[in-house]
């Protein structure tokens, strides 16, 4: 009987930023790469500035010399800031807790807001934890079960075994009780396996089969891994490291089931006095060389929605011992601070915007928002003709990038209906008239103002667009033309109809194929 091996297809998740693997700079003279299509760049494209001023902060970070320190993304809408955010977390690497935050996160009816900003700053926070253990190594060369029966009943059996490992060095026989034998059972353990069982805990890992055994089977599965016999002695004595979050260990240390409450996610309201203590055990592992801290970075997105008490709280929390990087996104110019009436840059409060270096984001030229969308096909596997990729080009500049991207990816789902190998131009125009964006939204809406519920009297007004060279939109001619071929097209498709009939039977009246 032969069983048929399924294999589990990895799970892909495309999102917004899934094409950004870094900040895309020289790791020496922390100079912008040049955007020669290739993947030095690490999807980041254009922002030479900002990408040379946020790798200044990272490689800051990564010495420890920035903790306690706050830096504010501003820029226009669609500027690239959160993907400069993105970067900065893939360019830091997965030793460095990274949180990201969206402020409107902090308002919620279970914890208050400064406990909300609590937990994120000691998410930010990790601790390196050192510890030593003992452990078992070596290639399986015979293990065989014996049992005994017991005395009473046939059924009340007590197993155990005997267990040979070998390094290139030595040769140990080991008797195992019950629990171990059936761990190995468990990891379907065979003769050639290397193996490492932990002798605190009693863990067995499958470490791989042995080269020596690679020539025992015809065939082997894709996830067969081969390795090569331990060296030395079978019984070592092993470092092993841990990367924690200070809030792992508040909500596992604050909960009556351990661990598992971080499974659950009810965390909820963690007093003080808990972290206290944490902190002060945490500082002795330091000091005793078990234990190191690891400042992180909080990236919190549309930072103006914080009103004055968090804002407070933040002035506070980055003076404190243990604060991460705190890293702020703003597309807000000088505008109303939330809760109060006063006015400020960004949104934010002048005495928190004092603590914060300002990196300021540029809008993508023409050759730049090309780049990206081309990066985001790739991503997205979706072929575009030299001709789509163009008039996409032209909608980002006039309407926005994240539209033009959108609109790609409706472009593809048009292009597959019809069976065709790349997204052509048509196919965009059908798109582009299927979909408004932010400048035909409003002009419709105003259009149409009285068939619309309102609470206002005053009309939003018409957001600018870019005055084209012969005095009228082209975008504007584009989208009539591109509504009149749609229109024709659907007119046309009752005809067709009514002369197949016509042809069919004869008994179709001639009106309806005119």
């Amino acid at each position: 009987m032969i069983e048929a091996v399924r294999t589990l297809d990895k799970v892909e998740r495309i999102g917004a930023h899934s094409h950004i693997g870094g900040l895309g700079v020289d790791p020496t003279a922390l100079e912008p790469l040049q955007n020669d299509g290739t993947a030095s760049q690490q999807g980041m494209v254009g922002q030479r500035r900002a990408r040379r001023a946020a790798a200044v902060v990272c490689r800051m970070v990564s010495e420890g010399q920035w903790a306690g320190r706050g830096v504010l993304i501003a820029g226009k809408p669609g500027t690239g800031k959160t993907a400069l955010a993105m970067a900065m977390a893939q360019q830091l690497g997965p030793s460095t807790p990274f949180t990201k935050l969206t402020a409107s996160e902090v308002y919620s009816l279970e914890v208050s807001k400064t406990e909300s900003l609590t937990q994120a700053f000691r998410r930010s926070v990790g601790v390196h934890i050192r510890e030593e253990t003992d452990v078992i190594e070596g290639e399986v060369v015979e293990w065989e079960v014996e049992r005994e029966q017991a005395a009473g009943s046939a059924a009340a059996a007590a197993a155990a075994g005997r267990l040979v490992l070998k390094t290139t060095d030595m040769e140990t026989v080991y008797e195992l009780g019950r629990k171990m034998m059936d761990a190995l059972v468990r990891q379907r353990v065979k003769v050639g396996d290397v193996v490492s069982i932990d002798k605190a805990s009693g863990r067995v890992t499958k470490l791989g089969r042995s080269f020596a055994h690679s020539r025992d089977y015809d065939a082997t599965g894709a996830g067969t891994r081969f390795v090569a016999c331990p060296e030395g002695e079978v019984q070592k004595r092993r470092q092993v490291e841990h990367l924690v979050s200070l809030h792992d260990i508040d909500v596992i240390n604050s909960r009556q089931q351990g661990f598992l409450a971080l499974f659950s996610g009810d965390t909820g309201e963690i007093k003080p006095e808990v972290r206290e203590q944490i902190d002060a055990k945490v500082a002795q592992w330091c000091e005793e060389g078990k234990a190191e801290m690891v400042p992180g970075v909080l990236f919190i997105d549309e930072v103006h929605i914080l009103d004055m008490e968090c804002f407070s709280f933040l002035n506070r929390m980055l003076e404190s011992d243990v604060a991460p990087l705190l890293v702020c996104a703003s597309n807000r110019g000088v505008t109303r601070i939330r809760g109060t009436e006063y006015r400020s840059p960004h949104g934010l409060p002048v005495d928190f915007l004092d603590r914060l270096l300002i990196i300021a984001t540029e809008p993508y030229a023409e050759e730049e928002c090309r780049e990206i969308l081309r990066l985001r096909s790739v991503e997205e596997d979706v072929e575009v003709a030299p001709a789509a990729l163009a008039l996409l080009t032209k909608i980002a500049l006039e309407t926005s990038l994240r539209y033009a991207m959108y609109a790609m990816t409706a472009s593809a789902l048009i292009c597959a209906r019809r069976k065709a190998a790349a997204v052509e131009v048509e196919d965009v125009k059908k798109a582009y008239v299927l979909f408004m964006d932010t400048k035909r939204s409003t002009r419709y809406v105003q259009e149409h103002a009285d068939d619309f519920l309102t609470m206002e009297e005053a009309d939003t007004p018409v957001p600018p667009s870019r005055p084209a060279a012969n005095g009228s939109s082209w975008l504007e001619a584009f989208g009539r033309d591109a509504a009149a071929n749609m229109s024709t097209e659907s007119a046309e498709a009752p005809a067709r109809v009514a002369i197949r009939r016509e042809e069919g039977d004869g008994t179709a009246p001639m009106q309806e194929a005119s």
